[in-house]
């Protein structure tokens, strides 16, 4: 259960044919995602937050002027390239669901309606006991036990990359939150998860079904949501076995975001921590899933774990002991998708002077989602390509709970994740890595 080893990486094979990215989950995130593909590949909008369109790349020294676009640099999929599947346990197709979500305006919306029209999502692997608050629940799989409904959804993929002529697939979660559960005898290895499937138990969530479904068939399998998915030993293994890359949980939209930029900043100053203190209001379907205990305790888990790890408190106690880092989310109706982060930030200074911080961040949740789920798609896809498999850590840049090799912290720092993804492709494009020394021009 490790990240491939790089140095064993072969060069990349070209990104030839189509390209499907499977999304369990047709709500607002993933329907924010694909009208902005749609939307960029007619020329209507530009892909603004997605590095693998429009950020450049630092090649050789700064003297030599070579900073191409990723997308130029690295043999990723086109956009035209790229086709749709979904599962959802609500009937509406993405036209649909799009209004329904309220993130984007009905003037955006309009023009693609026909293709979004097109994208009606395939039954979805759903039980309420783990998603609580979503009703209208009528588009869902029945099967003899979970490992028959993991063969359906291994059968749909089959069936939809077949049918839209695509050689390759992703599958990135944009589904709910499930309820909290940790890892059990039933995750440890991959005979003990099947039999469990076939024994239907309980610790065998929806989510774990369809990453055992790609990884099965082959497709890189991302994360959106701190659900457990596929972060346990079972999967894991079974990713290396098959070849197939895996990365990280929950995406790192708005006031996570924020605390991997500041927590940085704090710690590279030498200021210390009192308290963190972080509220939300949300009104998307995310929020009202959220306002269940069970399903804010697998969020709250991924939230919380970020400042520990940048801070070290065990390596500077004087700073950063006992800080004390408080997380709430609210669910409000009448914000919709436009969730609004309240940030209080005590600090200290020289001698021990007390300092705050304040934040109000009103974000746009699918919106900061939506270019995350263009970049792992596309991501993944060259991962797998390069012959890359198990954890890919490199990708840790959008995610708040990075999966690691057992006994490795994650890395939160969002400036050391940019930079440890962009060597990365620097690696395996056969490129020297940056060090940001810069000696050389003053030698």
């Amino acid at each position: 259960m490790s990240d491939s080893n790089l140095g064993n990486v072969a060069a990349p094979a070209p990104a030839t044919g189509k390209l499907a990215i499977f999304t369990p989950g047709l709500g607002a995130v993933a329907t924010t995602f694909i009208a902005g593909v749609e939307r960029v590949r007619r020329g209507l909008s530009v892909p603004i937050g997605s590095l693998s369109q429009m950020a450049t790349i630092r090649l050789g020294k700064r003297t030599d002027g070579r900073s191409p676009l990723i997308k130029d640099f690295v043999s990723l999929a086109k956009l035209d390239d790229i086709v749709f599947g979904a599962w959802d346990p609500i009937p509406d197709n993405a036209y649909e669901s799009a209004v329904n979500a309220g993130v984007l305006e009905q003037a955006d919306i309009e023009p693609i309606a026909d293709f979004l029209k097109s994208i009606k999502p395939m039954p979805a692997v759903f039980e309420s006991r783990y998603v609580t608050r979503i009703t209208r629940a009528t588009n869902v799989k029945s099967g003899k036990n979970k490992r028959d409904l993991a063969d359906q959804i291994r059968a749909d993929i089959r069936n939809l990359m077949q049918s839209s002529g695509a050689s390759r697939g992703v599958m990135v979660w944009t589904g709910s939150t499930e309820t909290y559960i940790t890892p059990g005898p039933q995750h440890q290895t991959i005979e003990a998860f099947e039999k469990a499937m076939e024994e239907n138990d309980d610790s065998i969530a929806p989510s774990m079904l369809y990453a055992y479904a790609a990884i099965m068939e082959g497709i890189p399998y991302c994360n959106g949501a701190p659900n457990l998915s596929a972060d346990f030993p079972a999967l894991l293994d079974l990713a290396i076995a098959k070849g197939v890359p895996v990365s990280g949980k929950d995406f790192k939209t708005g006031q996570t975001w924020m605390k991997t930029i500041i927590a940085p900043g704090l710690k590279a100053r030498m200021l210390g921590l009192e308290g963190w203190y972080s509220t939300n209001i949300l009104g998307n379907r995310d929020g009202e899933v959220l306002d269940d205990p069970a399903s804010f305790k697998t969020k709250e888990a991924s939230k919380l774990s970020v400042l520990h790890t940048i801070l070290q408190p065990e390596v500077y106690p004087e700073l950063y002991k006992d800080f004390s880092h408080v997380v709430r989310i609210n669910y409000y109706p009448p914000r919709g998708d436009n969730k609004e982060g309240w940030d209080n930030i005590d600090i200290k200074g020289w001698l021990g002077y007390p300092m705050q911080i304040k934040i109000n961040f009103l974000c746009r949740d699918s919106i900061l989602a939506a270019p995350m789920v263009l970049d792992l798609a596309l991501f993944s896809d060259f991962a797998m390509r390069a012959g890359m498999k198990g954890i890919q850590e490199w990708l840790s840049f959008y995610y708040k709970a990075p999966q690691t090799a057992p006994g490795l912290q994650p890395e939160h720092d969002l400036f050391i994740q940019q930079t440890k993804l962009k060597n990365t492709l620097r690696h395996l494009m056969g490129e020297e890595q940056i060090t940001h020394l810069g000696l050389e021009y003053y030698q």
